[in-house]
């Protein structure tokens, strides 16, 4: 059966977590990266050996990091994952701050390249770094032109900089070629910047060329990841801190109370999920390229003024808006950089005219007028009726 239809919506409005109660009860939420699937059986195993067995206390030894290093090889070819060089961490983004502290200084220069992860601008200003965008490309990939200006401003007077690079790219799903991910490794090093890689969307690679690890190309680099996104696991608090060779003594310099945060119960689910998920991960892929077609097939018969550019990557659609007219109308209320609220732009016309609630392009800093993110991880009946409601937008 395919993942994404085996529960009911009946079934998924039991559910207690945020995608599901910020809304009213009429809203199809299609907004945060959550997907609507049952948990992988080998996950599902394991979590319940452990509370059967007691097994809920502190994280200790498990082959997490070998895990990971072993899906990479497997999924991507690459033996250049060190479990040595590694560290456990509460999450992807907890594990950015902590990787972005071991490489500058406070005051320091990050630079990011929008529309991108909200959460990128609050982590950031949170740990006393400035914040500098070099907007992705009117190709929706990354600018080198931009990147290299910035970069320049970023470290005038001899500062430290960083750049934090998400791959693949959310929300535009963009895949980073080997070839740019070289010449953003050599424009890095050559203008003195250390970047930080955010990997999650990792192994939701759906098709072309497959995901280049940030670190086969960047030694003195440093790449978070998790298998939260790919097992939709976001409540199960784990994540991996890897460095490359040239940045082992960064990484040496994390403090211990970094790597006590993740959750036992989390770091033992991941584990099972690169072990032995890989069928299932398959299955969820192989639902997510049917989802992405269908998204392309209702929006051209109900919304063909919406433009957008079929993600390779991700469980996540960039939908522009423009053509419907909608961001004069709404934008008394706009959203806060970095905050997906949806009471703002096309996402509040979607909420208040079509009871649908996407993420707010906005939030996801310059590119984002006029845009919402969906995610298309669900079932092909809610993605259906959400795509037929947002066409009442325009009526």
């Amino acid at each position: 059966m395919d993942p994404f239809d085996a529960l009911t919506l009946e079934q998924l409005r039991t559910r207690q977590s945020i995608k599901w109660h910020r809304f009213d009860a009429d809203v199809l939420p299609l907004w945060v990266a959550e997907m609507d699937v049952r948990l992988a059986d080998p996950v599902r195993e394991v979590l319940e050996r452990a509370v059967r067995d007691g097994d809920t206390g502190y994280p200790g030894a498990t082959p997490y990091a070998e895990a990971l290093a072993a899906f990479a090889e497997r999924r991507w070819g690459w033996s250049g994952l060190d479990p040595a060089r590694t560290a456990l961490v509460a999450d992807v983004m907890t594990g950015v701050a902590e990787a972005v502290r071991l490489v500058t200084v406070p005051g320091s220069t990050v630079v990011v390249s929008p529309p991108v992860y909200p959460p990128f601008f609050g982590y950031l200003e949170d740990v006393g770094r400035e914040v500098l965008e070099a907007p992705l490309g009117a190709d929706g990939r990354l600018d080198l032109d931009a990147l290299a200006e910035a970069f320049a401003r970023a470290t005038a007077g001899g500062r430290g900089a960083a750049y934090l690079l998400c791959s693949p790219h959310n929300p535009t799903g963009v895949v980073h070629t080997a070839a740019e991910l070289t010449a953003l490794a050599d424009l890095a090093r050559t203008s003195g910047v250390r970047v930080v890689a955010d990997e999650i969307h990792a192994p939701l690679v759906l098709d072309g060329p497959g995901f280049v690890p940030w670190l086969s190309v960047d030694p003195a680099g440093l790449a978070v990841t998790s298998a939260s996104k790919a097992w939709n696991l976001a409540g199960l608090k784990a994540a991996v801190l890897v460095a490359g060779p040239d940045a082992a003594d960064a990484l040496a310099r994390l403090p211990e109370v970094a790597t006590q945060r993740p959750s036992h119960l989390g770091v033992l689910g991941h584990t099972a999920a690169l072990q032995h998920g890989g069928p299932w991960l398959d299955d969820v892929l192989v639902a997510l390229r049917a989802r992405r077609d269908l998204l392309g097939t209702l929006l051209a018969e109900h919304l063909p003024q919406v433009g957008w550019t079929p993600p390779r990557a991700t469980f996540l659609a960039w939908l522009d808006c423009s053509g419907l007219g909608l961001t004069g109308v709404y934008a008394d209320t706009p959203a806060p950089r970095g905050v997906m609220n949806a009471d703002a732009g096309p996402a509040r016309a979607f909420l208040e005219r079509s009871r649908v609630g996407l993420a707010a392009g906005t939030a996801f800093g310059v590119g984002g007028l006029d845009h919402v993110r969906l995610t298309l991880a669900t079932s092909t009946e809610v993605l259906t009726e959400a795509v037929t409601r947002m066409a009442r937008v325009s009526g």
